[in-house]
């Protein structure tokens, strides 16, 4: 499931993902960031992970899509998560954007947020 949270302000949208994401996660979570960037321009998303057990194929499909048309609109990715394979995600999500991203434990939250405001 992926629900936008509050957290952030202005450029930054929020969002926390948990159990395993389908196809129907990417038909609200798309439009969202799509409205924000008519908005705002570049956008910066912060990702919290809580109890996240991946995706089904279609749903990896829509992030691989959503990834390739969105890699030059996002300009900083912050991830919160909660395991160490999430961190290791983190790294492969790299080549795929040109965002900046950065992996925070979930005990640093509020460090994720300060970098994702960062010169806003």
């Amino acid at each position: 499931m992926i629900e936008m949270i509050e957290e952030g302000s202005g450029k930054v949208l929020a969002f926390k993902l948990s159990g395993k994401l389908h196809d129907e996660d990417y038909k609200t979570f798309v439009p969202a960031v799509d409205e924000a960037i008519a908005e705002n321009g570049k956008t910066r998303i912060l990702v919290q992970f809580h109890d996240f057990k991946g995706w089904d194929t279609h749903a990896l499909w829509d992030d691989i899509k959503f990834a390739t048309t969105h890699c030059t609109k996002i300009e900083r990715i912050a991830l919160v998560g909660e395991k160490s394979w999430e961190k290791w995600m983190a790294g492969v999500c790299k080549p795929f954007t040109m965002a900046k991203i950065q992996y925070f434990d979930v005990s640093n939250k509020d460090e994720a947020v300060s970098w994702i405001e960062e010169g806003l």
